[in-house]
């Protein structure tokens, strides 16, 4: 109860505070500082996705600033000779304000990609969003078939049967291509499943069935029950290691990352960076409380 309280109220602390806790978990606010990071990770044998931090923005003026610095950030990691892709949020570019719009840079910035023989992930946000990004991803993957992914989460009711209907576009030549994660917005009880275990259940139905029909997933969790569960799964269906791999957030669970590096499996890290970190960081922060709790010694030791 105390770290949910506190979890709350942190949004509205001074930002240096919250950057305590911020810090571990973003990359920094410049291209310099995300491309330094991600070299540290592909040092240390891991992948990764950059992300620009920024979501639902209320102008479309932001959507083509935000396209710019999307297709500044693939040059510079082309150049860097960076190994990992790119993750975008559709809100960023306009999505609840023109879809077509929206389409049109998410597009600009999967062809840029696509150039470089590389891969985008369109990032799946609350339930308003769900069928508008499910469309996206379905004309993009029509024209750029092995560049485009999406995000799918495990505690949406909808989910399995939004999986079966996708396969229309799978092909072994052309695989579907998904982060299965569990799902972080506040969605009503209607629609999303709410309980750990119930939540757990299903993440493992969804990610059975994906395997079942040999589609390309990344299993985005930091739960080890679900890494057991997964890994089950992985030899029960002997699933080629190109066919998967494991996803984490940069800064958590770093033990267990490096374990599932060790157990010779595949890691993605996700690298987020830019100035519009502390609504990321206040998100973190709403959906493990826990972690208010490491802000409130951190701001005492730092006196």
């Amino acid at each position: 109860m105390f770290n949910k309280l506190i979890a709350a109220l942190l949004p509205y602390f001074p930002k240096k505070f919250i950057w305590l806790f911020s810090k571990k978990y973003i990359a920094g606010e410049t291209i310099e500082q995300a491309m330094a990071v991600a070299k540290d990770l592909n040092s240390k044998g891991m992948v990764t996705t950059i992300d620009i931090l920024g979501e639902f923005i209320e102008d479309l003026n932001e959507a083509e600033v935000n396209k710019n610095d999307y297709l500044r950030v693939i040059d510079e990691a082309e150049k860097n000779q960076i190994k990992g892709n790119y993750s975008v949020k559709p809100t960023m570019f306009g999505l609840l304000l023109d879809e077509e719009v929206c389409y049109q840079h998410i597009r600009d910035i999967v062809k840029k990609a696509s150039e470089y023989n590389n891969f985008v992930r369109i990032d799946m946000e609350d339930s308003p969003c769900t069928d508008m990004e499910i469309k996206l991803y379905r004309k993009l993957k029509s024209e750029f078939p092995k560049s485009v992914g999406l995000v799918i989460q495990a505690y949406m009711r909808r989910t399995y049967k939004d999986i079966e209907d996708m396969l229309d576009m799978h092909s072994p030549e052309a695989s579907n291509n998904y982060r299965l994660c569990k799902g972080i917005y506040v969605e009503p009880k209607e629609i999303a499943f709410k309980k750990y275990e119930e939540v757990n259940q299903h993440y493992l139905e969804d990610l059975e069935l994906l395997f079942k029909n040999n589609v390309y997933v990344g299993i985005a969790t930091h739960d080890k029950p679900l890494i057991d569960g997964a890994y089950d799964l992985i030899k029960k269906y002997n699933v080629p290691k190109d066919r998967f791999e494991f996803q984490m957030l940069l800064g958590v669970t770093p033990e267990l990352r490096q374990k599932i590096v060790d157990d010779g499996y595949k890691m993605r890290v996700y690298v987020p960076f830019g100035e519009n970190w502390f609504g990321y960081s206040t998100r973190r922060l709403k959906e493990n409380p826990k972690m208010a709790s490491q802000i409130m010694k951190a701001m005492f030791v730092k006196g």
